[in-house]
């Protein structure tokens, strides 16, 4: 009688763990943050060093969002064949691979076109001249206008019922209320709940960070 018990006692327990965990995504809000991505760079610890000198770290300067991520006090200078943009944000944590993503607006100011691009999709993508307080490095590829996206939980894409490479719509709000198709879903365990565009997008849609968009559908094939 005793093992049964423990047994029952086991077997409620598990049932009122997935009930707790149910209600609390039937209540979960639909609306997804927003986070207009300015212009910045990744660097790899290689052009770490080149940009800013033998043994550098990057210096941790505010937490962003999603987890491990931080804007660093480093910024570095983008340079084109038109023009030249200072103050571009380095972002930690250090990558593999050097990636620098602009808007169009930026690629005009600097006289380069940058393929629209899901991030870390760099192959064949624009060159660009990047200056540290060190030296300097030419990416012959890296340069790319990041595709809109949205970062989710694995817990959140169960409640919007997504999956990860999915694409959906999404549906802003206020004057300028417009329907965005062809939003990279992206999911992962440490992901944080936020939707990402750049300042062109987030212009022309009246969108600024922290204000809220919600999945209107999924994309048709």
């Amino acid at each position: 009688m005793i093992v049964e018990k423990k047994i029952l006692d086991e077997v409620v327990k598990q049932v009122m763990q997935a009930l707790e965990k149910t209600t609390s995504l039937e209540t979960r809000s639909m609306d997804i943050p927003v986070g207009v991505s300015n212009r910045h760079i990744h660097l790899s610890a290689e052009h770490i060093e080149i940009l800013f000198g033998a043994g550098h770290t990057l210096t941790r300067q505010k937490d962003l969002k999603q987890v491990g991520e931080f804007a660093a006090a480093e910024t570095v200078t983008m340079v084109g064949p038109k023009g030249v943009i200072r103050g571009v944000r380095v972002l930690g944590p250090v990558r593999k691979t050097t990636q620098a993503e602009i808007s169009r607006t930026d690629g005009f100011s600097l006289g380069v076109v940058p393929p629209l691009r899901d991030s870390g999709d760099i192959e064949q993508s624009a060159s660009i001249t990047i200056v540290g307080t060190q030296g300097s490095v030419t990416l012959s590829e890296g340069l790319i206008c990041a595709t809109r996206h949205i970062h989710m939980h694995t817990d959140d894409a169960r409640h919007f019922g997504v999956s990860d490479g999915e694409r959906v719509w999404v549906e802003t709000s206020g004057t300028r209320s417009t329907i965005l198709k062809n939003v990279l879903v992206r999911v992962k365990p440490d992901f944080r709940l936020e939707f990402h565009i750049d300042t062109d997008e987030a212009n022309a849609t009246g969108l600024k960070s922290g204000d809220v968009v919600t999945i209107a559908r999924c994309q048709e094939v």
